[in-house]
């Protein structure tokens, strides 16, 4: 008569606390290690806690972000639906419709860019909003300025576009700058 060999038991070792126990203590894991960070897994005692790489964003930085997005969206708004009026509220002469709108729809492109910066985390994606932004106001002050010179008129209002260019592209590259910079361990 042949014996049937007696089933095999499947050991539980999610359930069994004594052996759950031991294989953490043989991995690693569940103690404080010697920055008293307690990790919850390997992967997290092996990358480390993530607080350590949080970025410490500058003050305002956010605000200047929902500012930029507000403006940079109003005015490509407002270049595509009135062409005509925004450019002559800046130079005081008209000019092709059709160009004005192309500069709202790139207008709007960067706008979409800052209001993505304003909802990410992430220091490069802060750092690319910024220097978008950045590169915008630079060339826009180069524009302006050889448009002025070749005019050879100076309106009020061109005066206060180049004097808010020049605010805008400090702020940014000051923002740009500081969140580039590495923190300090304390």
């Amino acid at each position: 008569m042949a014996s049937t060999p007696p089933p095999l038991m499947k050991k539980h070792s999610q359930t069994d606390l004594v052996s759950r126990l031991k294989s953490r203590k043989v991995l690693g894991v569940g103690g404080e290690d010697d920055d008293g960070e307690v990790h919850r897994s390997k992967i997290s005692q092996m990358l480390g806690n993530e607080m350590k790489f949080a970025v410490r964003e500058p003050i305002g930085l956010r605000l200047w972000l929902l500012i930029s997005a507000v403006l940079f969206t109003s005015t490509s708004l407002m270049a595509l639906a009135f062409p005509s009026q925004l450019y002559e509220i800046i130079f005081e002469i008209t000019t092709s419709r059709i160009s004005i709108r192309l500069y709202g729809g790139a207008l709007l492109c960067i706008s979409l860019i800052l209001w993505n910066g304003l909802y990410t985390a992430e220091k490069v994606i802060i750092q690319w909003t910024l220097l978008t932004e950045a590169c915008y106001f630079g060339v826009q002050f180069l524009v302006t300025s050889i448009t002025l010179l070749e005019m050879g008129t100076l309106s009020n209002s061109a005066i206060i576009l180049l004097l808010s260019e020049t605010f805008f592209l400090f702020v940014t590259l000051s923002y740009y700058h500081h969140l580039g910079r590495r923190s300090k361990k304390i």
